[in-house]
């Protein structure tokens, strides 16, 4: 009977044990709502009131998180809209970050798939540029200089930690604001432009992830609320993901942060070459 009544304790414990610890594979589905007009005021843009009236008023794009215990992928999925019935073009504008026609994470367009390695903390960016597929290797906290133009600086950032919690998918989060300041040139006009986002991460799930790579490096982010975009996790799934779902595609290109950037710089020149010509006739832009 005592021999029973120890089992019965051990077999207590052990399930709690289980139950207390974070369960490994899954998937979490996201949602980022963009306002592409409070985009334009944030970075001093400022919008006449026919393209007012042309553009959404507001455009949603999902996004899926596949996990399991060494991996993560990070996608779109085939479900957006906008305000205006248009389709959604890139859905989210940006994407699951922030700022506007910047390309610092997912922020860049909804094309665009991150993949994750937990155990070296490697995050490779996955992106397709005239018919080629490119693997780029970014950094969870770090704004790429390849996301700026010559007449844009790289923004300073300040991070300020706050005691305050919300439970978002029952997980227990932390809430952070991201302030940013950053030179532009506008219109043949220098401009300081700030921005403030608020981020809400986890350390439950026991991994590092954030839908916009550039903002946050500490824990699991399940919400990113900016001037322009709101982006949450709205459902979580736990079951089984195979590594396949999670590993980098088997074809593609490796490409440097130095080297995507000299690819832009040609872009640029050559669109303000078309942009100058005499003619206005519209030439072809081919970036080997």
């Amino acid at each position: 009977m005592k021999q029973l009544f120890i089992a019965s304790l051990c077999l207590c414990f052990f399930s709690a044990q289980l139950k207390a610890q974070p369960k490994k594979s899954g998937a979490i589905q996201f949602e980022s709502t963009f306002d592409p007009a409070a985009m334009a005021a944030a970075n001093g843009i400022k919008l006449s009131d026919e393209a007012l009236a042309r553009m959404p008023k507001s455009s949603v794009t999902n996004f899926e998180l596949l996990f399991n215990a060494t991996n993560a992928s990070y996608v779109p999925v085939d479900e957006q809209e906008d305000s205006n019935n248009s389709g959604g073009g890139n859905g989210a504008g940006p994407g699951p970050g922030m700022g506007g026609g910047m390309r610092f994470g997912g922020f860049g367009g909804g094309n665009k798939e991150y993949y994750y390695s937990f155990a070296d903390h490697k995050l490779t960016e996955v992106f397709d540029l005239n018919d080629t597929t490119f693997f780029m290797q970014d950094k969870l906290g770090e704004f790429p200089r390849v996301a700026f133009g010559p007449d844009q600086g790289v923004p300073e950032v300040e991070y300020i930690k706050s005691d305050e919690v919300r439970k978002i998918l029952g997980f227990t989060c932390n809430k952070v604001v991201v302030k940013t300041k950053v030179k532009r040139r506008i219109m043949d006009e220098d401009k300081e432009i700030t921005d403030q986002t608020t981020v809400w991460y986890t350390d439950d799930l026991g991994f590092d992830f954030s839908p916009n790579p550039a903002l946050w490096s500490s824990g699991a982010v399940l919400a990113i609320e900016g001037k322009a975009t709101h982006m949450f996790a709205k459902s979580i799934e736990y079951r089984k993901v195979s590594l396949k779902d999670v590993s980098l595609p088997k074809k593609g290109t490796v490409i440097t942060q130095d080297e995507f950037h000299e690819k832009m710089e040609q872009r640029r020149k050559l669109m303000r070459a078309n942009r100058n010509n005499a003619k206005g006739q519209v030439r072809a832009i081919t970036i080997n």
